[in-house]
């Protein structure tokens, strides 16, 4: 056989089983005819909405105020087309009632209350620059935290996303805080709920699930873990989605590596140590941290 037919062979054959929909592809897919979200349009859309919220640091700063405005204007408009065209997407992907043209109508009326949205996310996106700055002795100056630090991807990431999900949209917000996770190592379900001058300092590792509740001036650092202990199983033998996270009220700090698992509340202004494993709720003001640590002399690794 020469190298020729060989090849036509195998892509032929490849082309073929590649082409015919698995039984688990057709669980995943809509009806034939309807385009799937786009994960790079998503990725644009989050970098224009950061444009708006940060103008002047990831685009050409404008100083006349005029031209300011009709850059952010402009931005506006392209934030309003890409999310119609998704969210209509979207809703086409997840719901079999939708219809192209309802969702047409559906998303435009969702991508207009997003972009109403946009200037709370400013506000509550410049508390969590703020307590960043306040929090960490190695940043100079608030523009060095806009420009360098993972948390405020992650977070500018999450408050879209969470705004998203409040407002129904499906799948998208996933998609949204899924690539956050990816560029930062900083994982946060869109369902989280995280108020105000909230901050992770260094963030690789961190992870905080579906059901969490978080107050105002908390602050976490890299390897920090908000899980869930368990999960009941219905009657499908299917996980619920019942609220399994921790609460942490404000003004908590919780050092690296430490883990909190379970609907368990931790009371507000209490400290949590590093590498601390918590699975009961603590009152406010409480201080845990490990036992300490055992010196002991090992000769040639005698005693490991």
């Amino acid at each position: 056989m020469s190298k020729e037919k060989e090849t036509s062979d195998v892509l032929l054959r490849s082309v073929k089983a590649l082409s015919a929909l698995s039984p688990t592809e057709e669980k995943m897919m809509p009806a034939a005819d309807a385009p799937l979200p786009s994960v790079a349009e998503l990725r644009d859309f989050v970098e224009l909405t950061k444009c708006v919220v940060f103008h002047g640091f990831f685009d050409e700063r404008k100083a006349d105020e005029e031209v300011r405005s009709y850059a952010i204007g402009v931005n506006l408009e392209s934030i309003l087309t890409v999310l119609k065209k998704q969210i209509a997407r979207a809703l086409i992907y997840k719901y079999e009632e939708y219809d192209h043209e309802r969702a047409r109508e559906e998303a435009s009326r969702l991508a207009l209350r997003f972009v109403d949205s946009i200037p709370e996310i400013k506000r509550v996106l410049f508390t969590d620059v703020e307590a960043m700055f306040v929090n960490d002795p190695a940043v100079d100056n608030v523009g060095e935290v806009v420009f360098s630090y993972p948390v405020i991807q992650a977070m500018l990431s999450y408050r879209i996303a969470h705004q998203l999900l409040e407002m129904g949209v499906p799948v998208i917000p996933r998609i949204i805080t899924e690539q956050a996770h990816s560029l930062t190592g900083i994982d946060i379900h869109p369902g989280a709920e995280i108020g105000e001058y909230f901050s992770i300092d260094h963030g690789t590792g961190v992870v905080i699930g579906e059901t969490c509740i978080i107050g105002n001036h908390v602050t976490l650092y890299q390897g920090v873990t908000l899980g869930a202990k368990n999960f009941k199983i219905n009657h499908d033998g299917k996980p619920q989605n019942t609220p399994r996270h921790p609460i942490i009220e404000d003004f908590v700090t919780i050092y690296s590596n430490s883990t909190v698992l379970g609907r368990v509340t931790i009371g507000h202004h209490s400290v949590i140590g590093g590498n601390v494993w918590m699975t009961h709720s603590l009152q406010p003001y409480s201080t845990i941290i490990q036992g300490r640590a055992i010196s002991m002399d090992f000769t040639d690794g005698a005693g490991i």
